[in-house]
């Protein structure tokens, strides 16, 4: 009878256990003080939580270790252990698929890298990876944590080595929200992506303090670091935007467009724009004359599924293009020369750029189609001195090694070991395709007349007319749109408008591709 007694009595104490626990979780999601909050608002600033509802589909948030609080003591820190420790981790969906996230809490410790802050990120980026799901950082924070000293310095180094691990497994997205300082900024340049929002976030080694005591020059925090200057400069962000709302929405497109992990395929939906669709524009678009510049993006658009794609690195060496885009559905990245931006040459930046994306579209099984109009790689002194060769052999080295299906169709010209590089059939294309317009050689006509007929030209009475004569009669000889086609180094010379076509129809064959590569620990690539 005491048992029945006492039973309401424990029943009552579960449930104020239970008010504890929603209290606690509402303090949790509150966050410090709405001081705190005003003053992350007045810098235009969203709160982390807010930020998480951004980027992931509503109400599907499942966080982890929310009541976590640091051990530390000393500097006044046993005084003050907020929930969080002043970092969000958990999970959710994107599109319906799941997404790993962690968001730095600027309004705790200023976002600083604790040791549980640490722990709680390692274990994220832990359960990303046996999952194989993608996992989206979410950076907004001060650094290492004073405070707590080398713990905090160590804690970055277990976020770096996930990142290694996780690289080319599942893919890494880096959104900078806010400030990112000294050895933090290495983790989002171990990433895939790097997302940046102008005027709020900077990412740099040393800040302008340091830059100001040792080398004297006065700058400010966006001009040493800012959005803008990693995103046509540096080339360390591959997106910048305005304001977080856009950034985010472009975080959840870009995710669309990738798979979970190495093992699955890019997410294929059903296309509107018809797959036999003609591109008449094209006709139009592309000037027969190779020394007139065309805007190659307008290629891209009338070829791609209803001329939508996202452009990586779009502002930064900008004489080559790299683009996610579909179709039929499928996912595919383009990589093209951009006649409009010093004349599409490769350089050392746009070798860096193709080569990285290279990679990224390997590792993540997203087929790869090349357009080529590239007069050859650029000349001077810079150029040589600043490391082309290893630089070029970057694209080179990714191109070789990239088991996924290649294609490429040449535009216009194709000169000398520019075109090789650019994806050709001797590095293991899988097919290669020509417009009538197209002119492959090892240099332009007027630059091998120069040279083969050298002689002939000054001996001549009249040596420019020579000289034009000689040029007419090389391109006769070794640069009509059939000579490569030929020799079996084109597949085919087709129709520009018929290009989405036989894209889609040769992307459909190559679908069951497979290649592999020696057995190796891993490759050396040119550094």
């Amino acid at each position: 009878m005491s048992n029945l007694e006492g039973a309401p009595e424990e029943a009552s104490d579960v449930r104020g256990r239970v008010a504890e626990l929603h209290a606690i979780r509402e303090q949790v999601r509150r966050g410090p003080s709405e001081r705190a909050t005003q003053a992350q608002k007045a810098k235009g600033k969203l709160t982390a939580r807010e930020r998480i509802d951004l980027l992931l589909d509503e109400g599907s948030f499942s966080e982890v270790e929310p009541l976590r609080r640091h051990r530390a003591t000393g500097f006044g820190l046993e005084a003050k252990r907020p929930y969080t420790d002043g970092v969000i981790t958990g999970w959710g969906t994107v599109h319906g698929r799941t997404v790993f996230v962690y968001a730095h809490d600027f309004r705790i410790f200023g976002g600083a890298l604790g040791e549980a802050h640490a722990t709680k990120i390692h274990k994220i980026m832990d359960m990303a990876i046996a999952a194989g799901a993608p996992l989206v950082s979410l950076n907004d924070g001060a650094g290492a944590r004073i405070q707590e000293g080398v713990s905090a310095l160590a804690g970055y180094g277990g976020i770096f080595q996930r990142n290694t691990k996780a690289s080319g497994v599942i893919p890494q997205i880096s959104v900078m929200l806010g400030p990112c300082a000294g050895g933090a900024a290495y983790s989002p340049a171990l990433t895939d992506f790097v997302f940046m929002v102008r005027e709020t976030s900077q990412m740099f080694i040393t800040g302008p303090d340091v830059v100001r005591a040792v080398t004297g020059e006065e700058i400010t925090q966006n001009g040493l670091g800012g959005a803008d200057v990693h995103a046509e400069t540096s080339g360390v962000a591959h997106f910048a935007y305005d304001d977080e709302e856009t950034c985010l929405e472009e975080v959840r497109y870009l995710l669309s467009l990738l798979p979970q992990n190495n093992r699955e395929n890019p997410p294929r939906v059903d296309s509107t724009d018809p797959a036999d669709r003609t591109g008449e524009a094209l006709l139009d678009l592309v000037p027969a004359d190779g020394n007139r510049p065309y805007d190659m993006r307008k290629v891209i658009e009338e070829i791609v599924d209803d001329g939508e794609y996202l452009e990586v690195h779009e502002r930064w060496a900008t004489n080559i293009i790299c683009a996610l885009t579909r179709l039929d559905g499928q996912v595919v990245g383009i990589i093209a020369n951009q006649p409009q931006s010093l004349a599409g040459v490769l350089d050392i930046e746009a070798s860096e750029k193709a080569a990285r994306f290279v990679q990224m579209c390997d590792a993540f099984n997203i087929p790869i189609v090349t357009l080529l109009d590239v007069p050859g790689f650029l000349p001077g002194v810079d150029q040589e001195h600043g490391g082309i060769i290893r630089h070029g052999a970057k694209l080179l080295y990714a191109y070789c090694n990239a088991t996924v299906p290649r294609i490429s169709v040449i535009l216009r010209k194709a000169y000398g070991g520019a075109y090789i590089v650019m994806d050709s059939q001797s590095i293991g294309a899988d097919l290669t395709y020509a417009w009538p317009t197209n002119e492959i050689a090892v240099m332009g006509a007027e630059g091998a007349a120069n040279v083969v007929f050298r002689k002939q030209i000054a001996e001549a009475d009249d040596p420019e007319a020579m000289r034009a004569r000689m040029v007419k009669e090389y391109k006769a000889e070794l640069m009509h749109p059939y000579y490569a086609a030929e020799r079996g180094l084109v597949d085919d010379v087709i129709d520009p408008v018929e290009t989405r076509q036989v894209l889609i129809r040769s992307l459909a064959m190559l679908a069951t591709k497979h290649a592999d590569l020696p057995s190796r620990k891993h490759g050396n690539p040119p550094q």
